[in-house]
């Protein structure tokens, strides 16, 4: 019965969750996505998260910082709205300590979370941002690896070791998601997508992936798509489950583009992420 409940994603599935524009959109309908990212520890995360999400196709990106991390992010893309107003999806934590005010940019940020918490459209949580499953009344996507996994069961009370979560990531997948009412992106070189008592599986990525910075393209991916698929998102909340799912699938599309059998690194990933897309579609 467990494996009945595991679907295996495909480029077909992908392609469904990939909004193509149509002549009467504009920049506000085609999504706009709130960025928390990136912190005077880890400034990349801002620049390769915001980077991702322009790339993955989207109307707009708001990213929310200090005016130090604003000048980097815009340096690298100009057209990122640093001003806040609203937004059809958020993304926070990507290059953010797990520990609550670590650095001066980071206290700076949980302004910004108090924001999130107000403007409840569809929510993807990353990295120093995972506190905040479970605590969000909108539809959720936590994009923990094994190591954030355990360390978040833990402040729930469940004692789990990350090669434990490695060894079987679709039912400790599942025990988060119906834990915390959320939707649960397991990252790791099997990376499965949990709603509920579904699952869905990846391909198994290229192992050139585990490179700094990955992590943060993969969360600007998912956070363009959901965006982009914040109505459907909003009608059905199973729908984030294959938005995660294809943000994965892009990821790792883009970076076996980047790689061609050789090192990459994060920047690369990015440069292949319209042609992922492109190959995808058609």
């Amino acid at each position: 019965m467990a494996e009945k409940s595991v679907r295996t994603f495909t480029a077909r599935d992908a392609a469904r969750c990939i909004i193509t524009p149509s002549d009467i959109d504009h920049k506000y309908s085609r999504g706009v996505l709130g960025a928390i990212t990136g912190s005077a520890q880890y400034p990349g995360a801002a620049v390769l998260s915001t980077s991702a999400a322009l790339a993955t196709g989207i109307g707009m990106v708001r990213f929310h910082s200090s005016s130090g991390l604003a000048h980097l992010v815009l340096h690298d893309a100009p057209e990122t709205v640093v001003q806040p107003g609203p937004v059809t999806a958020w993304l926070a934590g990507s290059g953010i300590h797990h520990k609550k005010y670590s650095d001066f940019t980071t206290w700076l940020r949980h302004r910004w979370f108090t924001l999130m918490k107000a403007q409840t459209v569809p929510t993807v949580l990353d990295a120093g941002a995972l506190s905040y499953a479970g605590k969000l009344s909108q539809p959720t996507l936590i994009t923990p690896h094994a190591g954030e996994l355990s360390r978040l069961l833990a402040s729930h009370s469940i004692t789990v070791s990350s090669e434990a979560i490695e060894a079987d990531p679709q039912t400790w997948a599942k025990k988060t998601s119906q834990l915390l009412n959320v939707t649960v992106l397991l990252k790791g070189s099997k990376t499965v997508v949990a709603y509920n008592d579904r699952a869905i599986a990846l391909s198994k990525a290229t192992p050139w992936l585990a490179t700094a910075g990955s992590g943060d393209v993969l969360a600007g991916i998912i956070g363009a798509l959901v965006a982009t698929n914040y109505i459907e998102i909003l009608n059905s909340p199973e729908r984030l489950a294959d938005v995660a799912a294809t943000g994965a699938y892009i990821h790792n599309q883009a970076a076996l583009l980047a790689s061609q059998g050789a090192p990459i690194s994060a920047s690369m990933i990015v440069d292949e992420i319209q042609n992922a897309i492109r190959k995808i579609i058609k």
